[in-house]
Protein backbone atom coordinates (compact mmCIF):
# COMPACT_ATOMS: atom_id res chain seq x y z
CA UNK A 1 0.00 0.00 0.00
CA UNK A 2 2.95 2.50 0.99
CA UNK A 3 4.42 1.68 -2.33
CA UNK A 4 0.86 2.73 -4.23
CA UNK A 5 0.89 5.49 -2.29
CA UNK A 6 4.33 6.76 -3.39
CA UNK A 7 3.60 6.30 -6.75
CA UNK A 8 0.18 8.23 -6.77
CA UNK A 9 1.91 10.91 -5.05
CA UNK A 10 5.09 11.15 -7.15
CA UNK A 11 2.88 11.03 -10.96
CA UNK A 12 0.66 13.97 -8.77
CA UNK A 13 -0.05 15.42 -12.26
CA UNK A 14 -1.71 12.40 -13.28
CA UNK A 15 -3.31 11.45 -10.49
CA UNK A 16 -5.09 15.04 -10.18
CA UNK A 17 -5.97 14.50 -14.01
CA UNK A 18 -8.03 11.05 -13.94
CA UNK A 19 -9.65 12.51 -10.02
CA UNK A 20 -11.23 15.35 -11.81
CA UNK A 21 -11.85 13.63 -15.00
CA UNK A 22 -14.64 11.38 -12.99
CA UNK A 23 -15.91 14.06 -10.94
CA UNK A 24 -16.76 15.63 -14.63
CA UNK A 25 -17.93 12.40 -16.32
CA UNK A 26 -20.03 11.48 -12.55
CA UNK A 27 -21.17 15.34 -13.12
CA UNK A 28 -22.45 15.19 -16.86
CA UNK A 29 -23.70 11.59 -16.31
CA UNK A 30 -26.04 12.43 -13.00
CA UNK A 31 -27.26 15.66 -13.60
CA UNK A 32 -30.01 16.97 -15.67
CA UNK A 33 -29.53 20.88 -15.78
CA UNK A 34 -27.43 21.99 -18.84
CA UNK A 35 -25.32 24.54 -16.94
CA UNK A 36 -24.35 21.64 -14.48
CA UNK A 37 -23.40 19.54 -17.78
CA UNK A 38 -21.40 22.17 -19.59
CA UNK A 39 -19.63 22.98 -15.99
CA UNK A 40 -18.54 18.83 -15.85
CA UNK A 41 -17.68 19.30 -19.15
CA UNK A 42 -15.41 22.14 -18.52
CA UNK A 43 -13.90 19.68 -15.30
CA UNK A 44 -13.33 16.81 -17.81
CA UNK A 45 -11.42 19.35 -19.98
CA UNK A 46 -9.24 20.82 -17.33
CA UNK A 47 -7.84 17.34 -16.39
CA UNK A 48 -7.06 17.09 -19.52
CA UNK A 49 -5.01 20.38 -20.04
CA UNK A 50 -3.80 18.87 -16.30
CA UNK A 51 -2.48 15.86 -18.04
CA UNK A 52 -0.94 16.99 -20.82
CA UNK A 53 1.71 19.71 -19.31
CA UNK A 54 2.31 17.01 -16.69
CA UNK A 55 3.67 14.53 -19.65
CA UNK A 56 5.52 17.60 -20.87
CA UNK A 57 7.62 18.12 -17.34
CA UNK A 58 10.78 16.59 -17.03
CA UNK A 59 11.66 16.90 -13.28
CA UNK A 60 14.68 18.54 -12.16
CA UNK A 61 14.84 20.26 -16.11
CA UNK A 62 15.31 23.75 -16.95
CA UNK A 63 12.94 25.97 -18.47
CA UNK A 64 13.47 26.19 -22.55
CA UNK A 65 15.07 29.43 -22.68
CA UNK A 66 18.63 29.55 -23.85
CA UNK A 67 20.98 30.97 -20.84
CA UNK A 68 24.62 31.45 -22.18
CA UNK A 69 25.81 31.67 -18.31
CA UNK A 70 24.07 28.23 -17.17
CA UNK A 71 23.63 25.90 -20.21
CA UNK A 72 21.67 22.89 -19.48
CA UNK A 73 21.22 19.84 -21.52
CA UNK A 74 17.99 18.99 -20.59
CA UNK A 75 14.91 20.96 -20.58
CA UNK A 76 11.53 20.86 -20.59
CA UNK A 77 9.46 20.45 -23.58
CA UNK A 78 7.38 23.19 -24.47
CA UNK A 79 5.14 21.83 -27.17
CA UNK A 80 2.45 20.15 -24.89
CA UNK A 81 2.43 23.50 -23.27
CA UNK A 82 1.80 25.47 -26.37
CA UNK A 83 -0.92 23.16 -27.66
CA UNK A 84 -2.88 23.01 -24.02
CA UNK A 85 -3.12 27.17 -24.49
CA UNK A 86 -4.92 26.60 -28.15
CA UNK A 87 -7.32 23.86 -26.54
CA UNK A 88 -8.24 26.52 -23.84
CA UNK A 89 -9.09 29.11 -26.14
CA UNK A 90 -11.26 26.66 -27.95
CA UNK A 91 -12.43 25.42 -24.61
CA UNK A 92 -13.34 29.31 -23.58
CA UNK A 93 -15.15 29.69 -27.04
CA UNK A 94 -16.84 26.51 -26.84
CA UNK A 95 -18.04 27.18 -23.39
CA UNK A 96 -19.80 30.91 -24.83
CA UNK A 97 -21.31 28.85 -27.55
CA UNK A 98 -22.88 26.18 -25.58
CA UNK A 99 -23.78 29.17 -22.78
CA UNK A 100 -25.79 31.02 -25.63
CA UNK A 101 -27.01 28.40 -26.73
CA UNK A 102 -28.61 26.88 -22.86
CA UNK A 103 -30.23 30.40 -22.25
CA UNK A 104 -31.70 30.25 -25.99
CA UNK A 105 -33.23 27.17 -24.46
CA UNK A 106 -34.19 28.50 -21.25
CA UNK A 107 -35.97 31.90 -23.46
CA UNK A 108 -37.51 28.88 -25.36
CA UNK A 109 -38.81 26.35 -23.03
CA UNK A 110 -38.52 28.09 -19.34
CA UNK A 111 -36.07 25.64 -18.13
CA UNK A 112 -32.60 24.50 -18.26
CA UNK A 113 -33.47 20.90 -17.13
CA UNK A 114 -32.52 18.39 -20.16
CA UNK A 115 -35.41 15.97 -19.08
CA UNK A 116 -38.56 18.26 -19.11
CA UNK A 117 -37.39 19.91 -22.62
CA UNK A 118 -37.02 16.68 -23.59
CA UNK A 119 -40.78 16.07 -22.10
CA UNK A 120 -42.04 19.41 -23.72
CA UNK A 121 -40.27 18.13 -26.84
CA UNK A 122 -42.45 15.00 -26.57
CA UNK A 123 -45.46 16.52 -26.01
CA UNK A 124 -44.90 18.60 -29.56
CA UNK A 125 -44.51 15.77 -31.44
CA UNK A 126 -46.65 13.55 -30.58
CA UNK A 127 -50.05 15.92 -31.27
Amino acid sequence: MKILLRKLMVNYPYTIAIILFVIGILIVLTKSDLFKKLIGINIMESSIFIMFVGAGNIRGAAVPILDKASPQSTYINPLPSALMLTGIVVSVSVTAFALALIIRLHKSYGTTDAKKIAEMRNEVTNK
